[in-house]
């Protein structure tokens, strides 16, 4: 175990709690000079009291040895309030409806901050009868790649996930959808709602005859790759 939990953690959850050392204490079977030690930083509570201590204050035992406590506000289970978390060191995607604790490779993970697309990472969306068809204009290398395409409603996700010298496309179920996502494994997590995408382009767009052109050259440029 790389992480341990810290006095100042249970300092924190403790008055949060409006709790005296005395009252932490006696919840815990120890003695109140016992939890000053441990706030103090002159001892660290033993590893079988971790769980009870996370009991005590209402969080997990990773929340509470990371010193992170997670506040999930979504109770509905909307999933346009959907966290994404991506692992830099193997690159395992994570989806939660909500707020969580997530550790991969011994690293805890932040929740991904979507950005609007730019001209870096433009998407283009047609829509095939009950489908979106989504298409990124981004390179597929090994080192620079979009790793997965997502498409939200209020009530379902649905995700694809790509992979190095693929193709950055996909196909979703209409179906409610309103918002769109994708990852750069560079540049980081974007999202686009569909109706900006494809149902609205004439005012979606603030050219959008600059924008038909770049799809024009776009095209262009797959079916050269795809010869």
């Amino acid at each position: 175990m790389n992480q341990y939990v810290t006095g100042t953690v249970i300092k924190e959850l403790r008055e949060k709690h409006k709790m005296t050392q005395l009252q932490l204490a006696e919840k815990l079977d120890v003695s109140d000079k016992t939890v000053s030690k441990w706030e103090t930083g002159k001892g660290y509570p033993d590893i079988t009291l971790l769980e009870p201590i996370a009991k005590v204050f209402g969080v997990s035992v990773t929340e509470l040895i990371s010193g992170n406590t997670v506040h999930n506000a979504n109770v509905s289970a909307n999933m346009l309030r959907s966290k994404f978390y991506v692992c830099p060191i193997c690159g395992n995607v994570i989806h939660s409806m909500g707020e969580a604790a997530i550790h991969c490779h011994g690293i805890l993970l932040s929740p991904l901050e979507a950005e609007m697309t730019d001209e870096n990472h433009m998407i283009f969306i047609e829509r095939i009868e009950d489908e979106y068809y989504v298409r990124i204009d981004h390179s597929m290398t090994k080192e620079h790649y979009i790793s997965f395409i997502a498409a939200a409603s209020s009530d379902a996700i649905q995700m694809v996930k790509l992979y190095p010298e693929g193709n950055a496309e996909a196909r979703f179920k209409i179906c409610g959808v309103r918002r769109i996502y994708f990852f750069c494994n560079r540049d980081g997590l974007f999202s686009i709602d569909p109706v900006r995408g494809i149902d609205d382009k004439e005012s979606g767009y603030d050219n959008s005859e600059e924008r038909r052109e770049l799809e024009k050259v776009a095209d262009m440029l797959f079916c050269q790759e795809n010869r």
